[in-house]
């Protein structure tokens, strides 16, 4: 029994009511705000369109990304991202569900392994797939290797997310969630595509991992 309750997938109705409420909040939220994106890769350009790629950001910037997103590459690329099984997990899922975004559900605690193989399906059927390294529990710009293995695995490459904010507050959670304040300017920039290479030996994949985290630490101010 013991084993069942540590796979399961959860999630009820109440899950579901909330999560919505939550994207609803969000996409309300960011009509005060404005956007100013610098896109490195062409993965917003639905010129000549990008093959599905592994979106890399931190757990803390998830309020912002999902409606900026929305207004650009997620007009024309569909994507789903990677929630924890708990209930938690769903609340996240129902919200990106508001952004056309789609959920694949598991962590680098639960479900990993269940989690890698929807996430390589995903990619395999089209689809972009976004993971937050440091999720879901931290440690805040902790990396957990899951995105060096499933880059690794798949081929397709990583494009971290960085997001700069001119005002915002910083709540008192793990990860510091980040809310920009009204009618405050948020920089969104997505970084150069980086390419995993298959069948690393443990240094080589340890290197990559330490590169993709100075990447995504550079982007931030309070690191």
């Amino acid at each position: 029994m013991s084993g069942t309750k540590n796979t399961e997938i959860r999630g009820d109705r109440k899950a579901e009511i909330l999560g919505s409420l939550t994207g609803w909040f969000m996409r309300c939220w960011a009509k005060t705000l404005r956007f100013e994106v610098h896109d490195r890769c062409g993965v917003t350009s639905p010129e000549d369109p990008l093959g599905p790629v592994i979106f890399a950001l931190w757990h803390n910037r998830i309020f912002t990304i999902p409606p900026i997103w929305w207004r650009t590459g997620g007009n024309f690329r569909q994507s789903v991202v990677l929630t924890s099984a708990s209930k938690d997990g769903a609340i996240l899922a129902r919200a990106m569900a508001v952004f056309g975004i789609g959920a694949v559900r598991g962590s680098s605690s639960r479900r990993a392994v269940a989690a890698l193989i929807g996430m390589k399906r995903a990619l395999k059927d089209g689809l972009d797939v976004c993971i937050t390294p440091d999720g879901p529990r931290g440690p805040r710009y902790g990396f957990h290797a899951g995105v060096i293995k499933l880059a690794e695995s798949s081929g397709a490459p990583i494009i971290p997310i960085h997001a700069v904010y001119s005002s915002a507050w910083r709540l008192k959670t793990w990860d510091r969630l980040v809310i920009p304040k009204p009618f405050s300017r948020v920089t969104v920039i997505f970084d150069e595509m980086l390419v995993v290479p298959p069948k690393l030996d443990e240094a080589a994949f340890e290197t990559y991992r330490e590169r993709v985290q100075a990447i995504l630490l550079a982007g931030t101010d309070d690191a």
